[in-house]
């Protein structure tokens, strides 16, 4: 076998090698286009206390699908975006609330939640005092209204469902961290702590009870001072101590009443 026969035979050798190997190539990237066509999106639940009801944050549609059906402040992400930017610039764009701290809940990916297509999207919640923020909807949220939990009819989208899952980590989650840090004003009685507990788990405290478990955990204070210009026997005003309320935040607990 001479010298030049065997440098044809590696060459050919080569470009064949080449040849399958673009072949498997094309082969591997037509079956893998499918899987690049499936959208993401981000869907917020902003729940907001005013004082004595728990809310959420609802945007009506302006557009197709389920234009002019009530629905969570959600979008695509865009290509170049990462979740945690998702979340704030949607927020902002259709209600525009925005530096708000959000928790991610769980992705939802049930083939047909999409009219237009597949799309997975994942939940977030946060929340929030109600009087605290100003909403101005944009984009395609005709409007944005704050809506007491059980006064949400049917949504648009699987988003009803989102909504009771974020809710149930949210009750939760006051089983195990305290709240009202941002919720309440900066002294406040027992009462109006409770009624936050009461409306976040929907249901009603033993008063007793729950303001001896909420006492033995110690991230409360007296301020001395008492209630004013009411018309009943003035209530204590308490107020939380910062650092055992972040620790205890950042520990957990167990809290049943």
């Amino acid at each position: 076998m001479t010298q030049k026969y065997k440098l044809a035979c590696r060459l050919i050798f080569r470009f064949f090698n080449m040849f399958v190997g673009l072949e498997n190539a094309l082969i591997l990237q037509e079956h893998l286009k499918k899987y690049f066509t499936i959208g993401v999106s981000i869907d917020c639940v902003v729940f907001g206390f005013d004082g004595s009801d728990l809310k959420v944050l609802l945007i009506e549609r302006g557009e197709m699908p389920y234009k002019d059906f009530w629905a969570l402040p959600g979008d695509l992400m865009a290509p170049d975006e990462d979740l945690n930017a998702s979340v704030n610039r949607i927020l902002k764009d259709l209600t525009g609330l925005k530096g708000l701290f959000f928790e991610q809940v769980e992705t939802f990916g049930e083939v047909d939640r999409h009219p237009l297509g597949r799309v997975l999207t994942t939940g977030y919640y946060t929340l929030v005092k109600i009087s605290d923020y100003k909403l101005n909807p944009s984009s395609f949220a005709a409007e944005a209204k704050w809506f007491r939990i059980q006064d949400v009819g049917t949504l648009a989208f699987d988003h009803n469902k989102i909504l009771d899952s974020c809710f149930n980590r949210l009750k939760a989650s006051v089983r195990t961290r305290p709240i009202g840090f941002e919720l309440l004003p900066p002294e406040f009685t027992m009462t109006e702590l409770q009624t936050l507990y009461e409306a976040i788990l929907g249901i009603k405290l033993d008063v007793r009870n729950f303001r001896k478990k909420i006492l033995q955990m110690k991230f409360l204070q007296e301020t001395g001072n008492m209630q004013d210009n009411v018309s009943h026997r003035p209530a204590k005003l308490y107020a939380f101590n910062e650092g055992k309320y972040n620790a205890l935040k950042n520990r957990g607990f167990n809290f049943e009443v």
